[in-house]
């Protein structure tokens, strides 16, 4: 799925990155504590979180996440859109809450970072 198809289901505004919005987004994660994102992400992913702090940025960085939607109508500060376009990581924002932007996106496909960790546990 392309970051610009998860801007448009999820009526993101586009904070930082335009020019990153065709990337290709290979999985979803979504998590407000960042050492469940280092543990659980995988590099490809988009990364839903209301954590609005320069914590979040390094964070994505160090996942290789590709891009992250900031949910609630959250807005970054200046500080961290200066660091994004450093570490060229697009940053959008959604109206929706984590739960309703989880939901549209996996109904769209968009597998999460975490199935296989849940396919052990559904099936032993």
């Amino acid at each position: 799925m392309k970051l610009n198809e998860i801007s448009e289901a999820l009526k993101c505004e586009t904070f930082c990155g335009a020019e990153y919005l065709d990337r290709e987004i290979k999985f979803g994660c979504a998590s407000d504590l960042m050492s469940d994102v280092l543990a659980f992400s995988r590099a490809g992913a988009v990364l839903l979180t209301g954590l609005v702090n320069i914590q979040t940025i390094n964070t994505a960085f160090l996942a290789e996440i590709e891009a992250l939607v900031f949910v609630r109508g959250k807005i970054p500060d200046e500080r961290m859109i200066e660091m994004a376009i450093i570490k060229k990581l697009p940053l959008i924002g959604t109206p929706y809450s984590m739960y309703e932007a989880c939901g549209i996106l996996f109904n769209q496909g968009l597998g999460s970072t975490m199935e296989c960790i849940s396919e052990k546990v559904i099936n032993g």
